[in-house]
């Protein structure tokens, strides 16, 4: 038989060019990929999209269809939703799967900067960061991540109590999911309520910068709310742990932190631990400062969902502290037990404008010792023993209204303190005899407000309106005869309103606005009403209360700018504060209790104040890199004695450049932070003034299979000789309290599910 060569060569043709049409075609096929609403899995409409040359609406199921360009990024935006992106292996991942889950952030409309934590799944994963956070023994200091807020240090390696944007102690609201505080035992706060967070089960920390998070307490100048991770539910019964520890060269310090759980279709439970201990470090130029801390925690979890609409949630905390140096102070941290315990249960509703209602209720108690029985030469022995005891209720119902959904409800809180100090004289005519102070006159505030919190859209804008009110009780039992005869009536009852109003609108399409006003105001904390002459300030003079202080108030206008394109994000904000009857101290001609105070201020209100400021953050993606800006400036202003006010931290700025490679498992990084000196200091408070300086950090991290982790790398790559501008002076020659020199870090961590 002949074979007709070129009729046979134009048939193969035909059929190689047909299966390279087909599967050309078929590779430009659009496919489907639905947009659900991951807390109620349901379709979101309207969501505006733009994918490489493609663009459009998503459908009334939530459908969007697209052709896939493999280096394109997906751009989706929606009045409800907020803006997100997907970077192309994540489309590729929503292109297999056919759908995107996406949570709605109207409720959490608000200047917020966010530190995560956990884990992550996608490739972006935080865990590099994130386990070497959770190891520390003190969930104050993960908040200098963020450059707005700096921290006010008594002792070497404890207590970093923040200060965001100027305002600190009482004028910031810190809480564990909107609710659970603590309230610190201490008059010097060597036990801030930050430092009684326990890290383990911390997804992340939400900076709500500004007085706006108003569902959650009064925050003066912010709240600080640290969010536990969600139930980790599962269908098939099982098990799944973590434990890491990590090595400092500078202090021998050891961390170590674990968590086992069990997990099944209805039940969450598991144990935590953590403990941490370290000893003195060197400076830059190797001098030795007084370090010592140990630290521990152990708990309890679990959650528990008997019904599918309902979610019982509870844990359990055993913080403690032994035998930490405070080398600032004129006693150290002998001892610290906390207990933390939590109840909440939330309600889902479906086919009512009522979606969910949560109940819930927290205990905190701190047992707290210091004494100076270590400290050589001293004139006396001093022993103070003091003791805290927070708890609460809140009630929140959510309904939801088209687009638009609304909080409201109800919380309690009660606050009490006692204590006493003791003194015995070791030299002089005194010799022997033993005095005893009342610190805290059992003193006590009790808080009962009512919240609600409105959002809805307005065209293409977000409006959130915010309001609260709040009754402020405050009293002490057991007052002291010196403090009676400078304040016969000690009780109090104080209403304090507040208000706030925030607008969102995209301008564009890469380009967003802010704009936030609020007036919101305080009462006076525990210590500004009580304190019983005590050296707590800046320098060694002793501070009285007064319970009839006026509340505080501010008025504050925030905002944000932001931009956000294809591989970089901006975002500038600026705030300007306006304070009246502002809370301080001034000098009298009280006599102090110790022979080493030069004398005694008393709290008072100032007519006003400002504080105002500009922050600013870029992150872009270049390749295999990424890298991140962040700025923060503040100035704050005494008006009435045209002076600067008091311990605000100089401008702070931040680099950080991060490297993926080896299949993006190693990762490397450096990071520069420079600092620069503070001239704007208070000469009334004895503050002085601090110079600036520069810091360089490198690490690197890979994982061993798919359960180890490790990671190393080098603080202070300089050898910086430095201290912060808000840590407290040593003694009375004020001698600067220098942060640690070069430190070397070695990290594993362990994890299975």
């Amino acid at each position: 038989m002949k074979i007709n060569h070129s009729r046979f060569s134009r048939i193969i043709i035909i059929l190689v060019l047909t299966f390279y049409t087909l599967t050309t075609l078929r590779a430009q096929e659009k496919k489907s990929i639905q947009i659900i609403d991951q807390e109620t899995e349901t379709s979101i409409s309207n969501t505006h999209y733009r994918y490489g040359s493609q663009k459009g609406i998503s459908d009334e199921l939530g459908k969007i269809y697209l052709t896939q360009e493999p280096e394109a990024w997906l751009f989706l935006s929606h009045v409800g939703f907020g803006t997100w992106s997907l970077n192309p292996e994540q489309v590729q991942l929503a292109l297999a799967s056919g759908k995107i889950l996406h949570k709605e952030l109207i409720y959490s409309l608000q200047p917020v900067s966010v530190i995560s934590l956990k884990m992550q799944d996608d490739k972006d994963k935080s865990v590099l960061i994130s386990e070497q956070e959770r190891l520390h023994h003190d969930a104050g200091a993960v908040l200098s991540l963020d450059p707005a807020v700096s921290g006010i240090r008594k002792s070497g390696n404890f207590a970093f109590d923040p200060v965001l944007r100027g305002f600190k102690y009482d004028q910031l609201n810190v809480v564990i999911n909107g609710l659970q505080s603590a309230n610190a035992a201490c008059p010097n706060r060597m036990d801030p309520p930050t430092s009684q967070v326990a890290l383990n089960r911390i997804k992340n920390v939400e900076i709500l910068k500004g007085p706006h998070a108003l569902r959650y307490g009064i925050g003066l100048g912010g709240t600080i709310n640290y969010v536990q991770e969600s139930p980790n539910f599962s269908d098939q019964s099982g098990m799944y742990g973590r434990a890491s520890t990590l090595y400092e060269s500078n202090g021998s310090i050891w961390r170590n932190e674990g968590r086992i759980g069990f997990q099944g279709k209805k039940y969450d439970i598991g144990f935590l631990g953590s403990y941490s201990s370290g000893s003195d470090y060197v400076d830059g130029s190797g001098n030795t400062i007084s370090g010592n801390f140990n630290r521990g925690t152990l708990g309890l979890y679990a959650d528990l969902q008997p019904k599918k609409e309902d979610l019982i949630q509870f844990s359990i905390n055993r913080n403690f502290a032994r035998d930490v140096a405070f080398p600032s102070l004129g006693m150290d941290l002998r001892t610290d037990d906390t207990w933390m315990t939590s109840l909440k249960h939330s309600h889902a509703i479906t086919g009512k404008s009522l979606i969910n209602w949560t109940n819930s209720a927290f205990f905190t108690q701190v047992n707290h010792l210091m004494d100076n029985l270590l400290r050589e030469p001293r004139m006396m022995d001093m022993s103070t023993p003091a003791k805290t005891t927070t708890y609460g209720l809140r009630t929140e119902g959510e309904w939801k209204f088209g687009l638009g959904k609304l909080f409201a409800g109800g919380d309690f809180k009660q606050e009490g303190a006692e204590g006493a100090r003791s003194r015995t004289a070791l030299m002089g005519p005194m010799a022997g005899k033993t005095f005893y102070d009342n610190v805290w006159q059992d003193a006590q505030i009790q808080k009962t407000g009512l919240f609600t919190n409105y959002l809805f859209p307005i065209g293409s804008s977000i409006i959130s309106a915010s309001a609260r009110i709040e009754i402020n009780q405050a009293s002490a039992k057991s007052p002291s005869e010196q403090f009676v005869l400078i304040h016969p009536e000690n009780q109090n009852t104080q209403f304090n309103p507040g208000i706030s109003l925030g607008m969102q609108r995209d301008l564009g399409k890469a380009f967003n606005l802010e704009i936030w006003g609020a007036r919101v105001q305080r009462s006076g904390s525990l210590l500004e009403r009580y304190a019983n002459f005590l050296a707590v300030g800046l320098d060694p003079w002793e501070l009285v209360g007064n319970p009839q202080i006026k509340p505080e108030t501010n008025y504050e206008l925030d905002a944000v700018l932001g931009y956000t394109g294809e591989n970089l994000a901006l975002e500038l904000t600026w705030f300007g504060a306006y304070l009246t009857d502002y809370i301080t101290s001034e000098k009298t001609d009280f006599k102090p209790l110790l022979p080493t105070s030069p004398g005694v201020r008393q709290y008072i209100n100032i007519d006003k104040a400002i504080k105002t400021g500009v922050e600013f953050n870029l992150k872009h993606q270049i390749g295999n890199l990424s890298q991140t800006l962040g700025m923060a400036y503040t100035y704050g202003q005494d008006l009435e004695l045209a002076a600067p006010l008091p311990e605000i931290a100089p401008l702070d700025l931040r680099y950080s450049l991060r490297g993926y490679f080896l299949e993006r498992k190693l990762q490397t990084g450096i990071n520069l932070r420079h600092v620069l000196p503070q001239d704007r200091v208070s000469k009334a408070f004895g503050e002085g003034k601090t110079p600036g300086f520069t810091l360089l950090d490198i690490d690197a991290s890979y994982p061993i299979g798919k359960l180890l982790l490790l990671k190393g790398g080098v603080q202070n790559l300089l050898n910086e000789t430095y201290y912060e501008h808000l840590s407290r002076p040593i003694g009375m020659n004020k001698t600067p309290m220098y942060a640690p020199g070069r430190n070397l870090f070695l990290m594993v961590s362990f994890k299975f599910d």
